[in-house]
């Protein structure tokens, strides 16, 4: 699921991936507007599959952080106003879902970033963040 959502350095939000076309990406954003149009080859485009977030051990992917966050909020939107908190409580809030986040590389934009991707995939109903293959392999170990 998270293979097909996409952040696109410099533009607002996020995007789900609709087709490819000559040299460029056809897009579709992921709010209620379901506006498309086209990720050109020289703008910075990454699938949210391939985003990991810092921790002092090994780091961890961004469906996992997600995962972590959908189950402490039980499915629900984040209520923290990620605009208007301060990095000390941005901070606290993700040591909650990730206790051993590294505090050096992690920064307050990015958490600010985690909440703001969550709650609009959250919204929009994509909130299946790790995929069923990926669950049941981490069942069966």
């Amino acid at each position: 699921m998270l293979r097909s959502i996409l952040a696109i350095s410099g533009k607002p939000g996020l995007y789900k991936l609709v087709s490819r076309g000559n040299r460029c990406l056809i897009v579709e954003t992921l709010d209620s507007a379901k506006k498309r149009m086209p990720a050109q080859a020289n703008e910075k485009v990454i699938s949210l599959y391939d985003i990991s977030m810092y921790t002092d051990e090994e780091d961890i992917p961004l469906p996992e952080v997600l995962e972590a966050v959908k189950t402490k909020y039980e499915g629900k939107t984040v209520e923290l106003d990620y605009k208007k908190a301060s990095k000390e409580d941005l901070f606290d809030f993700f040591s909650e879902v990730v206790p051993n986040f590294d505090r050096d590389r992690v920064h307050a934009s990015d958490i600010k970033k985690l909440i703001q991707w969550y709650n609009l995939l959250i919204e929009n109903g994509e909130d299946e963040f790790i995929e069923k293959e990926e669950k049941e392999a981490e069942s069966a170990e």
